[in-house]
């Protein structure tokens, strides 16, 4: 293995500990110890949060010029 995919694995191993300790802190501190007033808030602001995110990847993916752009 070469240096660059020790560093590639590690950083990739890095990001999912962080994703997984943020999920964990967000239903400990969110939907388990939250008292009901917030969660059905914080849920929807989550789900519209997730379809705005979604509607965007779509449009992008469908867009057929997508990789035409000179950041690619």
């Amino acid at each position: 293995m070469d240096n660059l995919s020790i560093a590639g694995l590690f950083g990739t191993l890095v990001i999912v500990a962080l994703a997984a300790i943020g999920v964990v802190g967000f239903v400990d501190g969110t939907l388990i110890a939250a008292s009901g007033e917030y969660v059905t808030a914080t849920i929807g602001v989550l789900v519209v949060a997730v379809v705005v995110v979604g509607a965007l990847i779509a449009l992008g993916a469908g867009s057929k010029r997508w990789r035409a752009n000179p950041y690619w």
